[in-house]
């Protein structure tokens, strides 16, 4: 089952404020204008604010799950894509960092190799999925569209990432999913 989770469009003026405490960052917030916000992102897999099945977590086979992203704006470049846990007990933790992602409509499933890979809170590149101590937490993944390649090393930080996009975000989707032990 899949449903849909759309933003609506803000129009070429609107700011968002984007949260990104975790990693062992201390910050908290940076501004990054966006000229439309309508990119859709879903997943075959679950359902917005849907459990994530266990073979995409610590649990299981730990495998990203497959991702559909819809109205990339086709003057994007690039794609960032952050997943992070917003309920760690030590604040946001990022379970995967990834940029300079060619666009497409679909990321598959236990995907190998996506961008350049970022550095997630684990120290790790690549996928680290769900794996809360106790409790149902959400995980958050955003997709990002850009003008621009990021001109970042591998394993740069959330943060890192985050800062080198300032001014170039031409649209945004989110889907939020659940897992609990």
């Amino acid at each position: 089952m899949k449903t849909r989770h759309r933003h609506a469009s803000l129009g070429m003026a609107a700011v968002l404020l984007i949260t990104a405490c975790g990693g062992g960052d201390s910050s908290d917030t940076t501004l990054t204008r966006i000229e439309e916000e309508t990119m859709e992102l879903t997943s075959p897999a679950f359902e917005e604010q849907g459990s994530i099945p266990v073979g995409h977590t610590c649990d299981g086979d730990d495998i990203s799950p497959p991702l559909r992203i819809e109205a990339i704006p086709p003057e994007a470049r690039t794609l960032v894509l952050i997943v992070d846990d917003p309920d760690a007990p030590g604040g946001t933790w990022d379970h995967w960092v990834a940029f300079n992602i060619p666009p497409g409509a679909e990321i598959p499933e236990n995907v190998g190799r996506l961008g350049t890979a970022g550095r997630n809170s684990s120290g790790n590149t690549g996928y680290d999925g769900p794996c809360p101590p106790s409790g149902t937490h959400r995980y958050v993944f955003r997709v990002y569209a850009l003008d621009t390649e990021l001109g970042l090393a591998e394993a740069a930080t959330k943060r890192q990432v985050l800062d080198a996009m300032e001014g170039h975000v031409l649209g945004q989707g989110t889907l939020t999913g659940l897992y609990g032990r």
